[in-house]
């Protein structure tokens, strides 16, 4: 019995804060969980940043309806739920990641909130559950899945050794050299045929 989860931005889609610091010229915002392994803090900085600036959740919509998910992203999801149960594990939110999940088929998505306030300003966000992507897999576990995980970031690294096999996709040289004993996939092909041999 097969289980597979993903991380959504880098692995299936473009990462959303960098596709908005390039519309808005902010260099700053394109710090992500590549460069920065704590999440509070990485998501402090960001809404400062948002805060000092005047920036709305409306505005980072507008980006986010603009993008596609990466190539060749639609048919691995359409691949990857025949051929397993598939979950994605995101450190996303839900008021982010509507347009992008209907492109790409409405896979099951877990991931956070945000907390905006009456005039469309971003004021803080929830966890829908701290270390949520680690705690997901053993409960997947915990049901006698067997699970495979891929991930690119800091943030995917207790998922991906928690999982039975864990895999790095396009992740940066930086955390590869750290962790020599996961796998890596560059592209969608690479990561199909990884799984398929997990899974013979």
């Amino acid at each position: 019995m097969n289980f597979l989860c993903l991380d959504l931005e880098g692995v299936l889609i473009p990462e959303i804060w960098i596709a908005f610091a390039e519309k808005t010229g902010l260099e700053s915002l394109k710090r992500t969980t590549r460069d920065e392994p704590d999440y509070d803090r990485l998501m402090q900085y960001r809404l400062d940043i948002l805060d000092e600036n005047g920036f709305t959740l409306s505005q980072i919509h507008d980006v986010i309806d603009s993008l596609d998910p990466l190539p060749g992203a639609q048919e691995f999801v359409e691949w990857a739920k025949s051929e397993s149960r598939l979950v994605i594990l995101s450190d996303t939110f839900q008021e982010f990641a509507g347009p992008l999940m209907a492109k790409l088929g409405y896979p099951t998505l877990f991931c956070h909130n945000l907390e905006v306030d009456s005039k469309d300003r971003i004021t803080g966000y929830q966890l829908r559950l701290k270390d949520h992507k680690k705690k997901a897999v053993e409960a997947f576990q915990a049901l006698n899945f067997e699970v495979c995980a891929a991930g690119d970031s800091y943030n995917d690294l207790s998922m991906l050794k928690t999982a039975n096999s864990g895999i790095f996709f396009m992740p940066p040289d930086s955390i590869v050299e750290e962790n020599p004993e996961i796998p890596v996939a560059r592209t969608h092909p690479e990561l199909r045929e990884i799984l398929t041999s997990i899974w013979k």
